[in-house]
């Protein structure tokens, strides 16, 4: 505060004090005006001086005021057409009502006053109509942080250009690491002499120096099978754009030597921590391998997983020793417990009743009580056919429970067995994951991001046709308590039938092995078939989706239904298997809805397309050749779009 307005502000009081003494002096006069004319006097020339002062004083307030309100208003008017901010405000029709010279000068034209938003900046536009807040643009090779105020219609611009080079730099140079995998070393090794040993070795070897030496990553052997990569962001980059071509190189090399050696990488990254990186890769590892292998599985600290590869069907295992170890780890953990509850996932399949129906012997094998949920609510065709054939089996079907019941019956020993899903949202009834602290995941599809947590033992092989054949393996190895009843291994054989479509898809030579066990153990084919019928009206159903199909590529084709109607999963998944055996046909989609929420597609292949990355690109799953994926508020004709979409960036991918 300058020093006249203090001395003001104080001499107010004093102007209080010298006015009573005036009155005072005024009442004097009246007795002696002498005496008050000369006390007057006295007064008034004090007085005079002070009312001078007081006036030179305002003069000078007034002119300090007029000058620092000229000052500020030249400070705001220079400011904001010279501070290094940009500042535009437009109008409703997205045309520009003024710009700051400094943003201005980013751009070509001489000036932007009247120009539209859609001929100069027209990635403004959507963040205009959304009313977001804040967003980073690019313009004119800049970028720019925009902070938007709708209710002023103005638009305030920070050039955030160095800022941003310099955390791409960061992101880039972080650090990576990467553990790869000989998938099937072992056992194609397990034959040789040591010079066709030695010579794949060294063929191998070779070329993953070479692919690390040409992308500058440093490459370490840990093991006969194993290796150690560490590598930058920037270098993970340049390889997913590559689609991880050395999977391709090792699978093609060796093919000619007449081995056929797969390659799986774990890849750990986003965070700084060295041994975060770590668990990251060797968690990649693991889900890579149980997807079946030949593939590169990349996880980061969110949980998010990108997957590159997989375009091979899982190797089939030459030795039942993983089989045997499973069967007895099961049998521990069941005699461990004080009964056992069996759950498949929400409208189950042959499949899913057939392996649960297996769980359910094993643990009579092991003297326990065995129950198996189900919601007659979600059951309809082959399973409904085969639950009525089961309700005349009196001790069996006494053991078919409802999730409430489960809920009830079980205990802090129970042991909760999951078969032919691991993904909690797909199961009967999630809360028993919740409530149950042991729990076991047998299933026979590809791993996918979403699993159960923390399970006590896990027994995935994507090799296998169908649970129900990993189920029956276990059978073999249990103590030989009761026979096996014709119902319960009728049922086993139905699931195995179903997901081979009667052995034509996914049968390995351990498919056969199972099903001639089980035909030893008295399970009926006529039977199996019975099960198995359709109506006509499901029939006429599936015809009208199939008479809708039309080629996309060659070899590709998709079929869609109407809006206005929907259609039941398992329609959908017959009519994509029927096509699969029309002539021309390497690969099928049909599209249709499920509900008036809901559309559903199902993809079918021969193995040359990988229908399993082109369902997961669109959030769904499955196996190399049968995929699935379900769609939430969108209309049957969107779901084409994005799977045409889909199937488009698959094969520019390389990935044919």
């Amino acid at each position: 505060m300058p020093a006249f307005i203090e001395k003001r502000s104080i001499r107010y009081p004093f102007y209080g004090l010298l006015g009573i003494t005036v009155v005072l002096l005024i009442v004097l006069s009246i007795y002696n005006w002498i005496i008050g004319l000369a006390g007057l006097l006295v007064i008034g020339i004090p007085l005079y001086y002070m009312f001078e002062i007081d006036r030179r004083q305002r003069k000078e307030m007034e002119e300090y005021i007029s000058t620092l309100s000229y000052r500020v208003k030249k400070v705001g008017e220079e400011a904001l057409m010279e501070m290094p901010i940009g500042i535009m405000l437009i109008n409703e029709e997205y045309f520009i009502d003024w710009a700051n010279p400094f943003l201005s000068s980013y751009f070509d034209e001489d000036t932007l006053l009247g120009r539209s938003l859609y001929d100069v900046a027209d990635s403004l536009v959507p963040l205009i109509k959304q009313e977001v807040e804040t967003e980073i643009i690019t313009l004119h090779s800049r970028k720019f942080r925009v902070i938007h105020k709708p209710e002023e219609r103005l638009l305030y611009f920070f050039d955030v250009t160095e800022q941003t080079k310099i955390e791409k730099m960061y992101h880039d140079e972080r650090t990576v690491i990467a553990i790869i995998f000989l998938d099937n070393y072992d056992e194609l090794t397990q034959g040789m002499d040591d010079q066709m040993r030695g010579s794949i070795n060294n063929m191998v070897t070779s070329t993953l120096n070479r692919w690390a030496q040409d992308n500058g990553i440093f490459l370490k052997r840990i093991s006969s099978e194993r290796f150690i990569a560490v590598f930058s962001e920037g270098i993970l980059n340049s390889l997913e754009k590559a689609k991880f071509s050395v999977l391709d190189e090792v699978r093609e090399m060796t093919s000619k030597q007449n081995v056929s050696f797969t390659l799986s990488i774990g890849v750990g990254a986003g965070t700084a921590s060295l041994p975060e990186l770590g668990v990251l890769a060797q968690s990649s590892l693991d889900l890579a391998l149980g997807r079946g292998g030949d593939q590169v599985a990349i996880k980061q600290p969110n949980g998010k997983v990108k997957f590159f590869g997989g375009k091979t069907n899982p190797v089939e295992k030459r030795t039942r020793v993983r089989a045997r170890v499973i069967s007895h780890a099961l049998k521990d953990l069941i005699t461990a417990s004080d009964k056992v509850i069996i759950m498949g996932h929400r409208n189950p399949d042959m499949d899913s009743i057939g392996s649960a129906i297996g769980i359910h012997k094993v643990a009579q094998m092991n003297q326990k009580d065995a129950y198996i949920v189900i919601n007659p609510l979600e059951i309809d065709g082959a399973v409904q056919r085969l639950m009525e054939e089961i309700r005349h089996q009196e001790e069996l079907f006494s053991h078919f429970i409802g999730p409430e019941e489960a809920l009830e019956i079980s205990t802090d020993k129970t042991l909760l067995v999951v078969v032919d899903t691991h993904k909690p949202a797909l199961v009967i009834e999630e809360r028993l994951l919740n409530k149950i602290d042991h729990v076991v995941v047998i299933d026979h599809h590809r791993r996918g991001e979403e699993f159960i947590d923390n399970p006590v033992l896990v027994y995935m092989e994507p090799y296998a046709s169908s649970t129900s054949e990993l189920v029956t393996e276990f059978l073999e190895y249990q103590p030989k308590r009761g026979k096996i009843e014709m119902i319960e291994a009728t049922a086993l054989l139905a699931g195995i039938v179903v997901d081979t479509k009667s052995f034509t898809l996914r049968t390995g030579a351990r498919t056969f092995d199972a099903a001639s066990y089980l035909r030893g153990q008295g399970a009926d084919t006529i039977l199996v078939q019975k099960f198995l019928k359709e109506s006509i009206d499901i029939y006429i159903k599936r015809a009208k989706l199939i008479e809708s199909v039309e080629f996309y590529y060659d070899g590709i084709a998709i079929a869609k239904g109407d809006e206005i109607e929907t259609f039941d999963q398992v329609i959908i998944a017959q009519a994509a298997d029927t096509l699969l055996t029309m002539d021309g046909v390497s690969a099928s989609f049909v599209i249709s809805k499920r509900n008036e929420e809901m559309v559903g597609i199902s993809a079918r292949s021969l193995g040359n397309v990988n229908v399993q990355i082109i369902m997961e690109s669109l959030s769904g799953g499955g196996h190399l050749t049968n995929a699935a994926t379900q769609l939430s508020g969108i209309t049957v004709e969107e779901a084409e779009k994005q799977l045409k979409l889909a199937i488009e960036d698959y094969l520019e991918g390389g990935n044919k």
